[in-house]
């Protein structure tokens, strides 16, 4: 059943705090689950602390890391020797500061001329390769489909298919609301050509421009409200019917939120919780 303690905070809804601030920050909020990031501008996603040392610091002030972002371009078969070196790292980080899963992002490039068959085939071949690295590092893979026309995995149906093709039990997929509503397919899939059973988490946004869904882009995404017109409360809901009993993690980017005071986001992201129970 869907309650405050299913709620989770990405780190990209205060990117400006460093790792501590964060961490007290969310216990603020009096939502104690986060995920890292790797894409900050800072050192690595702990800031450059030592691993052991933002374990610590997480546990003092109970804090539950629940996932690191990102393991990037994944499923690019020209990068796979520099992203298995960087997955190692990763998931020597995961396994150290005891957090449970890396999320992993498709190829997202203008550039990617493969046809749509190749861009399959190496997702398949990635999640192949890296599969005894995960089941080692006991770790879960959270692969995470973005719904933008120029992405190499868009389809939540497609990634289901190639993690059965792979043949390991150690990935989920990330439902993230936003790129479910401008990627190729419907919620009416959920629960049907797709099993929600393999969602290992969700990523909730909203957004309240007017925009064409083919302009949409990450700063768009705010917390979720009345005015949210991609029905993320609806796909949510939808998720907790269906059996989801994971963590619903707050990820918008937009610096209308991002540039808050912690007071004010405080506020802003109880409203959002309030709305979603309501």
């Amino acid at each position: 059943m869907l309650d405050r303690k299913k709620f989770a905070l990405n780190r990209i809804i205060a990117p400006s705090l460093e790792l501590g601030q964060f961490f007290d920050f969310a216990t603020e909020t009096g939502i104690r689950k986060v995920e890292l990031r790797n894409d900050l501008g800072k050192r690595d996603a702990v800031d450059g602390l030592k691993p052991a040392a933002a374990a610590r610091m997480a546990s003092d002030k109970g804090i539950e890391i629940i996932s690191i972002n990102a393991l990037q371009k994944f499923n690019l078969a020209s990068m796979r020797k520099k992203v298995t070196a960087e997955l190692h790292q990763l998931l020597e980080l995961a396994q150290t500061i005891r957090c449970p899963a890396l999320v992993l992002c498709p190829n997202n490039d203008p550039n990617d001329k493969r046809p749509p068959e190749q861009r399959k085939d190496e997702t398949i071949e990635s999640l192949s390769a890296f599969g005894p690295f995960f089941t080692k590092a006991g770790i879960l893979g959270l692969i995470e489909p973005l719904g933008f026309a120029i992405s190499s995995l868009a389809s939540l149906v497609l990634a289901q298919e190639c993690i059965h093709k792979s043949a390991f039990n150690c990935y989920r997929i990330v439902h993230d609301t936003f790129h479910h509503f401008i990627g190729p397919e419907v919620p009416t899939i959920l629960g049907k050509t797709y099993d929600v059973s393999n969602t290992g988490l969700v990523h909730i946004s909203g957004v309240e421009t007017d925009l064409p869904k083919g302009n949409l882009r990450d700063q768009h995404r705010v917390l979720i409200g009345p005015q949210d017109r991609m029905k993320s409360k609806e796909q949510i809901l939808l998720l907790d019917r269906l059996g989801f009993e994971g963590i619903f993690s707050f990820e918008p980017f937009s610096p209308a939120i991002q540039n808050l005071n912690r007071e004010q986001l405080a506020d802003k992201i109880h409203q959002s919780i309030d709305y979603i129970l309501a």
